[in-house]
């Protein structure tokens, strides 16, 4: 049977769609690839962000802000020393862009000042922090990208 250059272009032409198929079913299947979103109620965040750039305002306001650093035990939060650490209330929310089974919230629980998130709740890399705490009635954001 001879083909003819119509036949061969055909051919042709079903073999890279079968080919392009055949990645777009594997990459929407396979977990591997799965992406998800950056976070799940996106527009709902959205509609707070003007209360979160006035409570950003306030955290910047301050003579001493947050402070973090890495310690044997785990992350240490410092909370600012003019402020009496039975008032502040909140919550920490550290997220991980890498993967989202890793994020975590937790109230703020402060001994003296200053709070420790535990090492084994920690993983090595990038992570985003949000320390959204209220002091007296008045609103206090603390963002920061770190590596652990």
């Amino acid at each position: 049977m001879k083909i003819n250059w119509g036949t061969a272009i055909v051919l042709v032409f079903i073999g890279f769609i079968s080919f392009i198929m055949y990645f777009v079913v594997h990459m929407n299947t396979n977990k591997k690839y799965e992406h998800d979103l950056v976070t799940e109620e996106y527009y709902k965040k959205e509609l707070a962000f003007q209360e979160e750039i006035d409570a950003e305002k306030n955290s910047r306001a301050l003579l001493n802000d947050v402070s973090m650093k890495k310690t044997p035990q785990g992350l240490s939060i410092q909370f600012p020393q003019e402020k009496e650490f039975q008032k502040i209330s909140g919550v920490i929310s550290l997220y991980r862009p890498s993967n989202k089974q890793l994020d975590f919230t937790i109230p703020i629980t402060l001994q003296q000042n200053s709070m420790i998130i535990p090492d084994e709740n920690m993983i090595e890399g990038k992570w985003k922090i949000t320390i959204d705490w209220e002091y007296e009635n008045t609103r206090y954001l603390f963002k920061k990208s770190f590596a652990y």
